[in-house]
């Protein structure tokens, strides 16, 4: 038996339908979003990272981007730092 072996376009394109189809529709939309701007220019690595990123609950993810939580140590990399800072550049989590 032969296992499927996944190439870069079918992670990318797996990865856009998660992130855009997480449970809530605000995630959706930020997580989404911020994937299909990004995907085409992701490395295999950051690829991996991202998936990891799928797997935050979320609550989690929104309150983060959001600025109403501290992103604990292990979860603080570059990557999401990028994801929160497109969100802020939207406006979301600002003041009125």
């Amino acid at each position: 038996m032969t296992g499927k072996i996944e190439t870069i376009e079918i992670k990318r394109k797996r990865l856009l339908f998660r992130s855009t189809h997480r449970g809530t529709k605000e995630m959706d939309i930020l997580l989404g979003g911020f994937y299909e701007a990004n995907m085409s220019r992701f490395s295999e690595d950051q690829l991996n990272e991202f998936e990891g990123l799928l797997e935050i609950p979320d609550d989690d993810l929104y309150g983060w981007a959001m600025g109403r939580m501290d992103i604990p140590g292990q979860f603080d990399t570059q990557l999401l730092r990028d994801f929160i800072e497109s969100v802020q550049s939207r406006g979301a989590g600002k003041s009125l």
